[in-house]
């Protein structure tokens, strides 16, 4: 009876794989990075994941969080959980309460597009649909969110542009 393919191939050392960098990357995979600085900074390396984030006043999943009442036991209170490490959650609500920047931004097509119309139409949102220069053929709410888009964007640049055209109208 012949062998299988298997038992033929001899298990050959690899020379190319750099053994040393793979054990690190394991370990890596094992150990993932904690992305919440707050967090991370408080970690104690010897708890488990659950010991770590009961300490922190913290739930690891929902399971467990809010108690479920029976009609049994309504005069009991429900075991509380000490929190060791508060300034956690403190500053994790410091945070959270940070309001983030406005990252939205206008092509200069756009700046351009708005800037003719605005200057060839005012406020006037149906003309700005007619006009022969929209050529995505643009409804007058679409034309009046890029417009609206544009002032949000770029306010400065905005007012120095009504500005020019209240001059230019002025002469």
């Amino acid at each position: 009876m012949g062998k299988t393919k298997k038992a033929r191939n001899r298990n050959k050392f690899n020379y190319n794989a750099n053994k040393k960098k793979l054990k690190r990357k394991m370990r890596r995979k094992e150990k993932p990075q904690i992305e919440c600085p707050q967090i991370r900074k408080a970690w104690d390396e010897h708890k488990t994941v659950k010991q770590n984030l009961q300490d922190m006043g913290l739930s690891l999943g929902t399971k467990g969080m809010l108690p479920i009442k029976n009609k049994k036991d309504m005069g009991s209170k429900p075991a509380e959980t000490k929190v060791l490490k508060p300034h956690v959650i403190e500053a994790m609500e410091v945070e959270a309460s940070q309001r983030g920047e406005d990252r939205t931004t206008c092509s200069t097509d756009m700046m351009e597009y708005v800037q003719y119309m605005v200057k060839e139409h005012n406020e006037d949102y149906k003309a700005m649909a007619r006009d022969e220069k929209n050529y995505y053929q643009d409804t007058p709410k679409q034309i009046k969110r890029k417009v609206e888009l544009y002032k949000r964007c770029h306010p400065k640049e905005y007012a120095a542009f009504i500005a020019s055209l209240q001059t230019q109208t002025s002469m």
